[in-house]
């Protein structure tokens, strides 16, 4: 059921890429997601990077659409829909890219304790596409990577990741499809968990347009286990 929500603050995290916070705080794990309609312009799947927040690169009409909205203004969501990460293993390493960064922003910040020591890998293709960089605060190694050298290390975060993947118990990912691909070889599938992306429309498992082989991404995803995507991705 859609439900009103108010947005009591917006503000730029990156270029072209705006934080959305609205008045509901909301249960949910790291990982899952909300659908946010607009009228007149449709309804589109958010990670959640916290309770009561969003995070939206734009990219067509429905997130210019939602980039013009302000404090005081309304959107509608349903949700939070979607498997999440599992909290597991002690040195664990979140390997970001992109405006994937929400997601693993949120596992920083609500399972951190979780775990012993936390490495955010995170890439973009340059400085100003790093997005929620205070997320310093709620890991114990951050290292980035961009593709021109102008921000960290020129390079991919799978790059790093294949020199220290002996380190980490358990990877978190989200970003691009090639370099989920890319974690998904490094590990060699295992020990992995890959916040994955496709079209949706209902987020319920309905319509099946996000089907992943043999799974709907919006019902048994976004979160797969490495070993459930050998073949697919």
């Amino acid at each position: 059921m859609l439900k009103r929500v108010e947005l009591v603050e917006t503000w730029e995290v990156a270029k072209d890429v705006r934080a959305f916070r609205f008045d509901e705080r909301l249960k949910f794990r790291p990982g899952q997601f909300l659908m946010v309609w607009l009228p007149g312009a449709g309804e589109k799947p958010f990670s959640l990077a916290g309770e009561d927040i969003i995070v939206v690169k734009r990219v067509g009409p429905f997130t210019s659409r939602l980039f013009e909205l302000g404090e005081g203004d309304y959107v509608w969501i349903r949700g939070p829909y979607g498997n999440g990460f599992e909290a597991r293993g002690k040195r664990v390493a979140l390997v970001a890219g992109g405006i994937g960064i929400p997601p693993l922003y949120a596992l920083a910040r609500k399972g951190g304790g979780a775990f012993e020591h936390v490495t955010l890998i995170y890439g973009a293709r340059s400085k100003d596409e790093l997005a929620l960089m205070d997320v310093e605060d709620y890991v114990d190694e951050l290292i980035i990577t961009t593709d021109d050298g102008s921000a960290g290390r020129k390079g991919f975060p799978t790059d790093v990741l294949a020199e220290r993947k002996g380190e980490f118990d358990q990877v978190y990912a989200c970003g691009p499809e090639p370099m989920l691909r890319a974690v998904l070889r490094v590990m060699d599938y295992e020990k992995v968990q890959i916040s994955a992306e496709r079209y949706m429309k209902c987020g319920i498992g309905v319509c099946g347009s996000c089907n992943l082989g043999k799974y709907l991404v919006c019902r048994d995803g976004p979160v797969f286990e490495g070993p459930q995507l050998r073949g697919l991705l």
